[in-house]
């Protein structure tokens, strides 16, 4: 059986800066999995090549068994990207949103809005009546994430994801992503706040200057690096540009 997730010798480069550079990563059905690294280090244009956003200048992607460049559409069939700074319909309330995004899937009616009270209801967005364009970044953010999943997604991919959400808010999105991953999905994420990493992800992976620097679990990546015993310490060791000092 393939993973949720194969990416082989990924490339891409904007002009001359090379932005992903032969990045290999691989991630069974089933995982939570953190992505993390600096800024500019190639995340969130891996994401976008793996959503069939944007297209790599080599390599090959394959979400559960279907190439993204040859089966485009069973392999987005297959997973949802929530972006960093997602765009919603303002015009919708929560529940006309999810219906809309539903339908677009081609989610049945029936089905549909049953798994959109679910969802409204895990993220303490039910009953809201007001258009989607006068919620909160928290609310926009809880909102996109319900539509992301309407379909039921087995890859889900997430950037930044818990961007704008206070404390409360952000505990029950985690707690929706586990539940997630605990009925049998896989869940992709990066983020800039480590401990969100250290305490959901089974497996880390660190990226840096495009390419996978280090990747295991805790244990492994604090043997790999001989550094501390924090996901803080492991990070920065590994990601250190050549002639930095020690941190």
């Amino acid at each position: 059986m393939s993973g949720a997730l194969e990416i082989t010798t990924l490339y891409k480069q904007f002009g001359g800066n090379v932005a992903v550079d032969g990045l290999n990563l691989s991630i069974p059905r089933g995982e939570f999995h953190a992505l993390l690294g600096p800024n500019g280090a190639g995340k969130t244009t891996t994401l976008r090549i793996v959503a069939g956003l944007a297209r790599a200048d080599a390599g090959r992607v394959t979400v559960l068994g279907h190439d993204i460049a040859d089966d485009a559409m069973e392999a987005k069939r297959r997973m949802a990207f929530l972006p960093d700074d997602p765009q919603l319909y303002g015009k919708l309330d929560a529940m006309e949103y999810l219906e809309f995004v539903a339908g677009l899937w081609r989610v049945d009616a029936a089905v549909a809005r049953e798994r959109a009270e679910k969802l409204l209801a895990m993220l303490g967005l039910e009953g809201r009546r007001e258009r989607a364009d006068a919620f909160s970044r928290g609310m926009r953010q809880k909102l996109a994430l319900a539509g992301a999943l309407i379909h039921e997604p087995e890859l889900l991919i997430l950037d930044e994801p818990l961007t704008g959400l206070d404390a409360g808010a952000a505990r029950l999105v985690k707690d929706l992503l586990l539940e997630r991953v605990r009925a049998g999905g896989t869940v992709l994420l990066t983020t800039h706040i480590l401990e969100i990493a250290e305490r959901l992800a089974e497996r880390i992976s660190i990226i840096s200057r495009g390419r996978i620097a280090a990747q295991g679990t805790m244990a492994e990546l604090r043997a790999r690096s001989g550094e501390g015993e924090t996901l803080e310490d492991i990070f920065l060791a590994l990601t250190r540009e050549p002639g930095d000092a020690p941190a």
